[in-house]
């Protein structure tokens, strides 16, 4: 199993956080009653975000997977179809 630094994934972090607070604005139009095109959009915007997040940090994995001593022989190749399946 890949260990993620928290070096490598500091910009998917930071991204988090912004899906995480775009998701604070969705429940606060909610809240206060604003257009539904409005709140779609927004809430558009917050799944690309996590689906960015989500893809960045399987790349990576598969990237420190491969540059390891010996990580093309030991790759799961149909965990990792799974894991990129699962952002789809």
């Amino acid at each position: 199993m890949v260990q993620l630094s928290p070096e490598a994934m500091g910009p998917v972090i930071n991204r988090l956080k912004r899906a995480q607070g775009q998701l604070g604005g969705v429940l606060r139009m909610l809240e206060e009653g604003r257009e539904c095109e409005d709140v779609v959009t927004q809430l558009a915007a917050v799944s690309r975000a996590l689906d960015r997040a989500g893809f960045a940090i399987v790349a990576t994995g598969l990237k420190q997977c491969l540059s390891e001593e010996g990580g093309s022989e030991s790759l799961d190749v149909k965990k990792m179809e799974k894991l990129f399946l699962s952002l789809a």
